[in-house]
């Protein structure tokens, strides 16, 4: 008799090498190891081998990398989201992404479950369940972290350890991290203490600010209704141009973020991101925004971001509302068009130009020297009447 198959979202690190054992073990399924890749920086292949040696019956790799700039990054750099002000929502993007590719093979394999690493006081929880109950309520949602006794990393490991599970975690630096190409998200270990300032350990992926080039470089980013695809005067595939900007970004230290955010959960949680293209291209997208956009409708759609961001965070891809958004905020994109001049420094990036066809300033207009149109008579009266509600 054949046993029931369940669809794990596997990442090669502890948390899911351990779900493997323990699935197959204490659950008595038959497991398929899923690795969807959206810019880890791994190879997969041999993370699929090491599945396959804990005990996966079968292993995919999915190449998302494109699906997941394409139609959740570039929506989200559209929209400004930015969660709680800091959070360029790197982890929460790729978690309704990958839960789709997890409902699509579990079809392909007629399994009856999926299942993810994803610890129980945390978002990416939300984000997946949120994702399958939408999307695939028939399958059942098995969440290991939720349910073992195992209740600490140092227990994993021991757990792991006995068990011949081979984790790449080791007891003196017990960092969680999550990395993706638009940023990467670390946690655990001293970071924990919001009084404690990061390790430089810590950090994956950018160099010490004081570390960086003292020489500062300027880069041209191309933008076409609110995408960016050129660099330096040069069309590029979106993979590219981001893995150029995380490449400077990081040279210079760009893009690190300490922040202590609101979990959907109800708790405070202490992370830090590092986030080089995402940065960069944020503001570089903004300013082309404050260019092109008329006062009430840039006004208006910067209320936007901030909501957009809360539904990213909280795991409400899939509903109508963030839909009926990306609607609202395509249609305010046709003119954020462009190209915008980025001067990188050592731990932050400044805008130092920007040029567009759909430019709304007008310099006859702006200017204090020769050649001011403006009709400096008109501006009494116009006073007086924005004055006139709130007369005595």
């Amino acid at each position: 008799m054949s046993r029931e198959k369940v669809i794990l979202a596997y990442s090669g690190g502890l948390d899911t090498s351990v779900a493997i054992h323990w699935l197959k073990e204490e659950k008595g399924f038959d497991v398929v190891a899923v690795l969807v890749d959206v810019g880890q920086g791994k190879e997969l292949k041999p993370l699929a081998v090491k599945a396959s040696k804990i005990g996966a019956v079968k292993t995919y790799c999915v190449d998302a990398k494109r699906e997941f700039i394409e139609q959740y990054v570039w929506p989200a750099l559209q929209a400004h989201a930015v969660y709680e002000g800091k959070y360029t929502l790197a982890t929460a993007l790729s978690r309704p992404l990958i839960a789709k590719k997890l409902i699509d093979i579990a079809r392909k394999e007629k399994a009856t479950a999926v299942a993810h690493g994803c610890t129980g006081k945390g978002n990416d929880q939300v984000r997946f369940d949120m994702a399958v109950l939408t999307l695939a309520p028939e399958l059942t949602i098995i969440a290991p972290l939720r349910e073992w006794e195992l209740m600490t990393r140092e227990e994993e490991i021991e757990y792991a350890q006995a068990r011949g599970i081979p984790v790449p975690v080791k007891k003196k630096s017990p960092y969680s991290i999550d990395r993706n190409l638009w940023g990467i998200s670390i946690e655990c270990g001293v970071l924990e203490d919001p009084d404690t300032a990061p390790p430089e350990e810590a950090y994956q992926w950018t160099q010490d600010p004081l570390k960086a080039p003292r020489k500062s470089v300027e880069v041209e980013i191309a933008f076409q209704r609110g995408i960016p695809y050129g660099f330096n005067g040069k069309k590029m595939s979106s993979l590219s141009l981001i893995e150029k900007l995380n490449q400077l970004g990081a040279r210079y230290g760009i893009g690190r973020i300490d922040s202590v955010e609101n979990r959907l959960v109800g708790i405070k949680s202490r992370e830090i991101y590092e986030a080089p293209a995402a940065t960069i291209l944020l503001q570089a997208h903004r300013e082309l925004e404050m260019l092109n956009l008329d006062r009430e409708l840039f006004q208006f759609k910067e209320t936007l971001g901030p909501r957009y961001a809360q539904l990213v965070y909280n795991g409400q891809w899939f509903t109508p509302l963030r839909e009926a958004l990306d609607g609202f905020i395509r249609q305010t994109q046709y003119c954020v068009s462009g190209v915008v001049r980025m001067r990188l420094y050592p731990g932050f990036a400044a805008c130092v130009g920007r040029t567009s066809a759909y430019s709304r300033y007008s310099k006859s207009l702006a200017t204090y020297e020769q050649g001011d149109q403006f009709d400096r008579k008109i501006a009494e009266g116009f006073i007086k009447v924005w004055a006139m509600p709130y007369k005595n």
